[in-house]
């Protein structure tokens, strides 16, 4: 067992073996970085102080091994873990490096592929099962399309869900203990993928056989690559009582997925973040999906892997001052935010008592109320001063 002492299960703070893991390839440029061995990424995260670590398939065994490499490569992970306490909260499959899934694994137009990737998750699944995985990712980082034309997009998300279904109806039949959570991502590696937001995956799981078996893993870069507000989708996600899971890295603008360490994008996002899973009751894992950026060495990585856990850390100590702070407390007042929570009806009020109640709306004076500010800027700046560290 680890004995660096930041070690929490509180924290619960946990990365994928791709992470610490990438070699630093990118369209334009081979490897800045030799491959780590799962086992060295185990031993050396846990020394970190992390809870846990998740996978791929593949980052585990690689692609084709037979059963024998297989076995192997299970045991050698199975030793780290029981060495050094670490948990492996989460599992997924690889359906997305391999040509054979270039058009996609559960929406490919070639059904022998979707039967493959089919089978391909099932194994896995036995794995993360008998690993105590709680949570199953999917990202459907392949299916979707580049052109309009290439695929009937109601007939694929009817594929789509059909292998959701099946994959649900495996987990009861065996009786394991596992959430499945879809990870929406808008384009990249396809130029358009289904299911591209967190309001896109919240629809199509509604539909679904089993869809108290399906959530979300929504991922901050994913979100903020669409222009829209990661804090806001959270939000929604949690309304719905569907975060299953979730991915912290650090974006800036829309553009490619820069997987930043978190907080290293849009900080004062990151802060309202970490104060929303602090305060809202969220208690699964911190999971960091950044990568170390290409021009680190391997020290460089594992100095990275620690910074994503400090300003996770950091952030929340600042989100608790702030809700903390008499200032802040008075201005969240003014701009009527406890006001926000209570009924637009009263207790018992019909529609009827609506219509009678004439300060509702023939005496409602609603110029005065359009006049009246929401000191809305005075909270932001002091949200603001608490993530410099000024208050």
């Amino acid at each position: 067992m680890s004995t660096n002492p930041s070690k929490s299960s509180v924290d619960k703070f946990t990365f994928g073996l791709w992470t610490v893991g990438w070699q630093a390839r990118d369209p334009f440029g081979d490897a800045t970085r030799p491959a780590l061995d799962p086992v060295e990424i185990v031993t050396r995260l846990a020394e970190l102080g992390a809870y846990g670590v998740t996978f791929h398939d593949d980052d585990l065994i690689p692609f084709g091994s037979d059963d024998k490499a297989r076995a192997q490569h299970i045991d050698r992970f199975k030793k780290a873990l029981a060495a050094t306490g670490m948990k492996v909260p989460m599992a997924t499959t690889n359906l997305f490096t391999h040509p054979v899934f270039k058009d996609g694994a559960f929406t490919s137009n070639d059904r022998g592929v979707r039967r493959f990737a089919l089978r391909k998750v099932m194994r896995n699944l036995d794995l993360a099962a008998e690993l105590g995985a709680s949570t199953y990712v999917f990202w459907g980082g392949r299916e979707g399309a580049e052109y309009d034309g290439a695929k009937d997009v109601r007939t694929a998300l009817d594929r789509f869900r059909e292998g959701m279904n099946t994959l649900t109806s495996y987990c009861k039949e065996r009786g394991y203990a596992l959430r499945f959570a879809i990870e929406p991502k808008p384009n990249e590696p396809r130029g358009d993928i289904l299911l591209p937001t967190i309001g896109h995956a919240l629809a199509f799981i509604d539909t679904l056989e089993h869809k108290e078996m399906v959530g979300l893993n929504p991922e901050v870069g994913h979100e903020q690559m669409a222009g829209l507000n990661f804090v806001h989708g959270i939000a929604q996600a949690l309304w719905h009582k569907k975060l299953f899971h979730i991915d912290l890295n650090g974006q800036r603008g829309i553009k490619y997925d820069q997987d930043l360490v978190f907080g290293h994008g849009d900080l004062l996002n990151a802060f309202f973040l970490v104060d929303l899973l602090e305060t809202a009751g969220y208690d699964g894992p911190r999971h960091f999906d950044y990568k170390p950026s290409r021009t680190e060495d391997l020290a460089g990585v594992w100095v990275s892997a620690a910074a994503n856990m400090r300003m996770y850390r950091l952030l929340r100590e600042r989100a608790a001052k702030f809700r903390q702070d008499p200032e802040v407390q008075a201005a969240m007042r003014d701009a009527r935010l406890p006001e926000l929570a209570q009924g637009t009806l009263g207790k018992g009020e019909t529609i009827a008592d609506l219509l009678r109640d004439k300060s509702a709306y023939e005496t409602f004076d609603a110029n005065a109320a359009g006049a009246r500010g929401c000191g809305f800027v005075r909270l932001n700046q002091l949200a603001v001063e608490h993530v410099l560290g000024a208050r």
